[in-house]
């Protein structure tokens, strides 16, 4: 694991995010990346996201989103929400999938946000408790959400 590398997703990695959002949500419709160029552009561009992805062997293998949202709250200190965590199917229990929340999660820390929550839609236990080995409690807030879809 020591080759493991937590940084930020650049430009010409949209490919390989695709690949792995694939593996996150199967029945989503498949995304072509000329159709999304501008949205991923966007989302490079805004200072609010980030794309944080662990690289192993010159290959991603884990990723998840970051998204710093402004507050007037907490003493005007934003807080943070990370969503899309997945790890390339083949390289679960490596430690990579951790190592991606966690350097999310430091990001936050850098920008001083004073929370960052996490939901997932899913029921396995194993999801729940490698969220909680993460840092991430459980029974500390109760979650909502509206499908749009």
């Amino acid at each position: 694991m020591s080759t493991a590398t937590v940084r930020s997703a650049r430009r010409d990695e949209l490919d390989d995010l695709l690949e792995l959002y694939r593996q996150l949500n199967p029945d989503d419709p498949e995304l072509a990346p000329e159709a999304v160029t501008d949205r991923w552009a966007s989302i490079l561009a805004d200072d609010d996201l980030d794309v944080v992805v662990v690289e192993h062997d010159d290959r991603l293998v884990a990723t998840c989103l970051l998204s710093v949202t402004k507050n007037l709250t907490r003493g005007a200190r934003p807080f943070a929400v990370i969503e899309n965590v997945v790890t390339h199917e083949g390289y679960r229990g490596g430690g990579f999938g951790r190592r991606c929340v966690e350097g999310a999660v430091e990001r936050a820390r850098e920008r001083d946000c004073y929370k960052v929550m996490l939901l997932t839609g899913s029921d396995a236990a194993w999801k729940h408790d490698f969220y909680e080995s993460c840092g991430f409690d459980r029974d500390a807030k109760t979650g909502f959400t509206i499908d749009l879809g």
